[in-house]
């Protein structure tokens, strides 16, 4: 512990640990109201030899009416370590989005302006960032058309912040997975061309519009011709995590990608099902 981190001494030397506490606390508050653009974040352990690197904090933006929710969903993730910018309507939060993008998107289905399927299609129209909705929405095709609108992921309320931020994290680290890609080889399925290295998918030498979760998805399926691929392991390679997901992410998803790569979208020949066990791309 450095010495100005160190509890207060008491009147007699004795470390007066609620005085620091609540000095601790009334730093924290301060740091958390100034919205530091850069912080330092140390290796695991913090000693020795773990090194100290400078990182960017990420923007979230969060789309929601109810102030309740978005104030207690803003300092639990902050908490984690984003900075969140805050808009009660779609109007609102549609130009924030145009203002500054950020690098993430939650959204509320049910806003007073608009129909929250509607700014998701309008945010999908413009930019390929990762957009998870929060809704009280349980109705499975609710949140299908959500996903179907282009959203990535989705959680219901009540939120438990913990899973939300884990969420989070498995949506970013696809982001960055993109992002970090080296050179890789061009493969093709009949008219179907992907090229890793671009991050490019073309469909009869047009290129496709692909969100990074239709992006990686159909990766996958190229990784793994003629394989059927259970939903589970799309879950956990696609979204990275299991016992967090739905069928339903992956069901969604894999309607929108045939949408885009298959000739007959309602019949396909590309990405096929297998009954009761997942899905196979027919690679001839």
């Amino acid at each position: 512990m450095r010495r100005e981190d160190a509890p207060p001494a008491g009147a007699e030397g004795e470390h007066d640990p609620r005085q620091w506490k609540a000095r601790s606390s009334r730093a924290r508050v301060k740091e958390r109201r100034g919205f530091r653009a850069i912080r330092v974040t140390i290796g695991r352990g913090g000693g020795p030899g773990t090194g100290a690197r400078l990182s960017v904090v990420q923007t979230l933006l969060f789309i929601e009416d109810d102030e309740h929710i978005r104030v207690a969903l803003r300092l639990a993730l902050e908490d984690e370590g984003w900075r969140v910018r805050e808009a009660p309507t779609a109007a609102i939060g549609l130009e924030m989005f145009a203002q500054k993008t950020p690098e993430l998107v939650l959204l509320d289905l049910r806003l007073p302006d608009a129909s929250g399927f509607e700014v998701c299609r309008t945010l999908r129209a413009r930019s390929v960032v990762p957009i998870i909705i929060v809704s009280a929405q349980t109705d499975t095709h609710d949140l299908v058309a959500g996903l179907e609108a282009g959203a990535d992921d989705y959680v219901t309320k009540p939120v438990n912040a913990k899973e939300l931020a884990a969420r989070i994290r498995a949506a970013l680290r696809r982001t960055q997975l993109l992002a970090e890609r080296g050179p890789g080889a061009v493969r093709r399925v009949r008219d179907v061309e992907m090229d890793d290295s671009l991050g490019v998918v073309r469909k009869g030498g047009r290129e496709l519009a692909l969100t990074r979760t239709e992006y990686l998805l159909l990766r996958e399926f190229f990784e793994h011709p003629n394989a059927v691929l259970s939903r589970d392991q799309l879950l956990e390679r696609v979204w990275g995590y299991d016992y967090l997901g739905d069928s339903r992410l992956v069901d969604a998803h894999v309607r929108r990608l045939r949408l885009k790569v298959e000739d007959v979208p309602e019949e396909p020949a590309l990405v096929v099902t297998v009954r009761g066990l997942g899905y196979r791309l027919i690679a001839g």
